[in-house]
């Protein structure tokens, strides 16, 4: 008989498992658990049940739609674009967006890069980075070697906030696991995080963007580097070269060599 959860373990069990419900998501499988978590011991998690309403467990992942054999990316991206509906699981779904950004590029690239969240350009487009901001990650992808239609953009956060300010907590851990089944669906080699706010969503980590940058790290999978932000970069373009050397570290990983320059 395994032990029973603390009452804050079972909150936080409950929230996660009412945050799946939200997102359609109702079955789940057992999932190879490490020793030594918060759960107990092998014998202990073996008594948790896959059926408890009010207690999800970490153990157990969502079997997600897209994860059917034999769908293309494409066909899981679609999936998972329909799941997301039109979104009112956030605040931001009522505070002024016109539309829901989900992402735009090649399902099969090996390089996606995430940024924050979309701003007035992208809010009325439909597409992230079509601004200022994402006239200038075009010309580093170019520079890379690469055209925008080879890579994939998406966004922590796919609604904009007001005023273009921070996405808040709440807003990125709700819109957060769309991304991460984004990600999963293209299965890029490399990841470029394009500023703090989408560094510290996917990695989990409070660090400054100096202690962040000029690293791997492993991501799911795929390898994850960080630099900073395209509108960062407009309004101080003395950090461009900073950001060039990131991208020279994913070039290399990814053996691109750098455009020629006219």
């Amino acid at each position: 008989m395994g032990r029973p959860l603390d009452p804050e373990q079972r909150r936080a069990l409950a929230a996660r498992l009412q945050y799946y419900r939200d997102l359609g998501i109702h079955d789940f499988y057992r999932r190879e658990a490490r020793v030594g978590t918060d759960l107990g011991s092998v014998q202990d998690r073996e008594a948790v049940s896959l059926r408890i309403p009010d207690e999800p467990s970490s153990l157990f992942q969502p079997a997600l739609p897209e994860q059917q054999a034999g769908l293309d990316a494409g066909a899981k991206l679609r999936i998972i674009r329909d799941d997301l509906g039109d979104c009112t699981r956030c605040p931001l779904a009522k505070q002024g967006r016109k539309q829901i950004v989900f992402g735009v590029g090649n399902s099969n690239a090996e390089l996606m890069f995430v940024g924050e969240g979309p701003g007035a350009d992208e809010d009325a487009q439909g597409e992230p980075f079509v601004g200022r901001a994402g006239q200038l990650l075009n010309d580093m992808i170019r520079a890379m070697g690469l055209r925008r239609e080879q890579v994939y953009i998406a966004n922590v956060v796919k609604c904009r906030p007001p005023g273009n300010r921070t996405p808040e907590r709440e807003e990125c851990e709700t819109c957060s696991p769309f991304l991460l089944r984004q990600i999963a669906a293209i299965g890029p080699k490399c990841l470029v995080a394009l500023g703090a706010v989408a560094a510290k969503n996917l990695l989990g980590l409070n660090d400054s963007m100096g202690n962040l940058r000029g690293r791997w790290y492993d991501f799911r999978g795929s390898r994850l580097a960080v630099t900073y932000h395209p509108a960062f970069l407009l309004r101080d373009p003395r950090q461009k070269g900073e950001a060039w050397k990131d991208l020279q570290m994913v070039m290399k990983f990814l053996g691109l060599k750098p455009a020629a320059k006219k």
